[in-house]
């Protein structure tokens, strides 16, 4: 029989920390070798040899991700992922399989939770690889981010003007330019369609074909048509075609891909 397996659980709310504490004690195959924040858990982590950790995502000075890149990636232990709604965080997890919980939960879905941690750690290498892959994820997003722009500057009537990205209601393609429609009014800017999906935020901005990228904000409506296509109906009436071959990343944004 093996001994107990070592749990921590990182959280910056001390009655967070408390409550999970009392429910994991609980269960006679788990020790609970410590509770603390962020900041501390790195060393508490790698002190007790934790095999399991309940680790919050939204934390101040250290995040979720940041404590994981504190530790050795080759001794890291089996993680679930602890959060209150980050719609960018639970796809990340359910794309690469690993297990988390959603504040607020309860004891059915923690007991779920335990059970698929417990698995996991019969194959510890296969939660390390999947773990990794998540934080590379993280990474490639963040070098995304510092690239994105959050204004574009176009000509309109003699003058130049500052356009929020936001404020894009859809992009059309127009040979080597871009058109951009923004509140009922069109402009053309220099740039190419790829040159704007790999700048603007791909959590905001999907290519849904050849010729359009929209702003998901502005989608009311998904109308399935022949072979997998799409008509997207935007705020303004507006009518996009969604290709089958970007369905899917387009329902990835909504969390609804199959």
């Amino acid at each position: 029989m093996r001994p107990p397996i070592r749990v921590a659980v990182v959280d910056d709310e001390p009655l967070a920390r408390a409550a999970l504490r009392v429910s994991l004690e609980a269960d006679a195959e788990l020790v609970v070798v410590g509770d603390c924040s962020g900041v501390d858990a790195p060393g508490l982590i790698d002190r007790t040899q934790a095999e399991l950790v309940f680790l919050d995502v939204q934390m101040p000075e250290i995040d979720g991700f940041g404590v994981l890149e504190a530790l050795d990636p080759e001794a890291l232990p089996a993680i679930v992922f602890v959060t209150a709604h980050d719609a960018y965080a639970v796809r990340a997890f359910e794309v690469h399989a690993i297990d988390y919980l959603l504040k607020p939960f309860d004891d059915a879905r923690l007991a779920t939770a335990l059970a698929r941690a417990k698995q996991r750690l019969v194959r510890p290498g296969e939660a390390s690889e999947q773990l990794l892959a998540l934080l590379e994820e993280r990474s490639r997003r963040e070098r995304q981010i510092d690239r994105q722009i959050d204004r574009l500057l176009v000509r309109a009537r003699g003058k130049v003007v500052a356009v929020r990205t936001l404020d894009i209601d859809w992009i059309e393609a127009a040979d080597y330019y871009s058109t951009l429609h923004v509140g009922g009014a069109t402009h053309l800017v220099r740039q190419t369609m790829a040159e704007l999906e790999t700048s603007l935020d791909g959590q905001r901005f999907v290519r849904v074909h050849r010729g359009a990228i929209v702003n998901i904000d502005r989608v009311r409506e998904v109308h399935p048509m022949f072979r997998g296509d799409c008509t997207l109906v935007l705020a303004d009436g507006t009518r996009v075609r969604l290709s089958r071959t970007r369905r899917a990343e387009f329902e990835r944004l909504f969390g609804t891909a199959r």
